[in-house]
């Protein structure tokens, strides 16, 4: 009985000590595999690193003045200006309110002599393209625009003048060129493909600190209404991104540019786990056609549109809350050509899926002038398709959208068309429809919204397009702008103050 008995413990001795033994060899095995992992990583990192570093440049920037205004300057501690309302410093005009900030570090002196003076600007750039001896490089617009002098810096501590091929405000893409030898680009990725998720590294020259590399992941991509350019659909990422990082390249785990750093989500200047990268098909194509023609030409279908939701998708009997409603064909366009008219909603552009207005303005925008693309459209609840001939977008487009005397109020507005009253229940009403509101504008301060219906301008009834842009050019210069606007069913006055 006793040796029974000790026999049992004994096995059982054993085969506590054998599980022992394989959860040991078991855990060693996970943690090799676990380390084994994150040495790829990093040895990945490193690669890209390495392999993009002499295509990432540094760019400094002149610009020299005359006459320096009068009045102190005022600048952070490390000696940026900053733009009107807070924003990351513009030159040029180009600094924004609220907290959005452009990427360029702006070394003035405090004191100014008396006649010629310069200012200095630092930002970044990667070159995509060799042709011969002469590299072309990718930055942003708000770094190279209305420079005196242009200097590009390699990691090998080579300097060459550059040349500036063409720029793109409605991007906020700039191609500039440099002339050497034993130039390398860097590999050109699809945004498109891109996922929330995936890695992404920045490199750039924050602050100066040339080729600083920083890692992290694409927090969202398609972001819009950002209030940085025209045409926004940006790469957001958590990748740790400053001035000075302007025109950098936002990198995928292979070392293909994904985006082209643009701006940062701040309310203290530096970075705060938000910022933003033109996605590289955008840059593509504006690549394209600035060193072919020297300006970039877009595409242009001629329709007023707006995104679909539920009440809109119940007032057209269709179950769909995605897609972009036609409200306005314009005559002679190449929509109203193929066929297009008020009311159809649009749903499929050249085999691809249409969510909203967004989407659809940029791959219009993208596509080739001249080129016929198949558009899907929902009409009266059958889907139809059409066949269109993309036109040239006329160059004061975005002019006409805006209608501003003196006064850069943020909005961009459209006639009342009788799609609209019947949409935003505006029937019998006069006035135009507020269609875009920039954020940290003078029109967002004062809480004027897209779909507002502005009916008077100073106390004068408006009926459309025209006599709203004639009542402001008679608003006296620094003087408050007063709106009648109706929202739903409730009409109030609005007061727009002078800057």
């Amino acid at each position: 009985m006793y040796r029974n008995k000790w026999d049992f413990r004994s096995y059982f001795l054993l085969f506590s000590v054998s599980l022992f033994a394989l959860s040991l060899i078991l855990g060693y095995t996970g943690s090799a595999r676990a380390s084994s992992g994150l040495s790829e990583l990093e040895e990945s990192l490193v690669h890209v690193s390495e392999e993009v570093k002499l295509s990432v440049v540094s760019i400094t920037t002149v610009k020299v003045f005359k006459h320096p205004a009068t009045g102190g300057y005022h600048g952070d501690q490390y000696g940026r200006g900053r733009g009107h309302g807070g924003g990351g410093g513009g030159h040029g005009g180009r600094g924004r309110g609220g907290p959005f900030d452009e990427f360029f570090d702006k070394f003035v002196p405090k004191a100014p002599p008396k006649g010629e003076y310069k200012t200095q600007s630092l930002g970044s750039g990667v070159i995509v393209k060799i042709d011969g001896e002469k590299a072309y490089i990718l930055t942003n617009n708000h770094v190279v625009a209305d420079m005196d002098e242009l200097k590009v810096k390699l990691s090998d501590k080579r300097e060459f003048d550059a040349e500036i091929v063409g720029t793109d405000e409605q991007t906020d893409l700039a191609v500039i060129k440099i002339e050497g030898k034993n130039l390398k680009a860097a590999k050109m990725g699809d945004s498109e493909a891109l996922k929330q998720g995936q890695w992404a590294i920045a490199i750039g020259n924050p602050f100066g600190l040339t080729h600083t590399v920083s890692v992290g992941v694409v927090s969202a991509i398609g972001r819009s209404g950002v209030g940085i350019a025209n045409y926004e659909n940006f790469i957001q990422t958590d990748a740790a991104i400053n001035p000075g990082n302007s025109g950098g390249p936002l990198l995928n785990i292979d070392g293909e540019i994904i985006g082209i750093n643009t701006a940062i989500f701040t309310r203290s200047g530096g970075y705060q786990g938000i910022g933003f990268a033109i996605p590289v098909n955008m840059a593509k194509a504006v690549l394209r056609d600035l060193i072919d023609k020297g300006k970039v030409t877009r595409g242009w279908l001629g329709v007023a549109i707006q995104n679909m939701d539920e009440s809109l998708a119940e007032q057209f009997g269709v179950e769909v809350t995605e897609g972009v409603l036609i409200s306005d064909v314009q005559d002679g366009s190449p929509a109203q050509e193929a066929g297009f008219e008020r009311g159809d909603i649009v749903i499929g552009y050249n085999n691809r899926e249409i969510s909203d207005v967004n989407r659809l303005r940029n791959f219009v925008a993208q596509t080739q002038v001249g080129k016929k693309v198949k558009v899907k459209v929902l009409r009266k609840e059958k889907e139809k398709i059409l066949t269109v001939k993309i036109g040239e977008q006329p160059s004061d487009l975005f002019a006409s959208g805006k209608p501003s005397a003196g006064n850069d109020l943020g909005i961009s507005v459209q006639n009342l068309t009788e799609e609209l009253a019947k949409s935003f229940e505006f029937e019998g009403e006069t006035g135009v429809v507020v269609t875009a509101v920039e954020p940290g504008s003078s029109a967002a301060q004062a809480d004027i919204k897209e779909g507002d219906l502005i009916k008077e301008v100073n106390r004068e009834k408006i009926n459309n397009l025209e006599e709203f842009s004639d009542a402001l050019k008679r608003t006296a210069e620094g003087k408050d702008i007063l709106f009648l606007l109706r929202r739903g069913q409730h009409t109030r006055f609005v007061i727009i103050k002078s800057k």
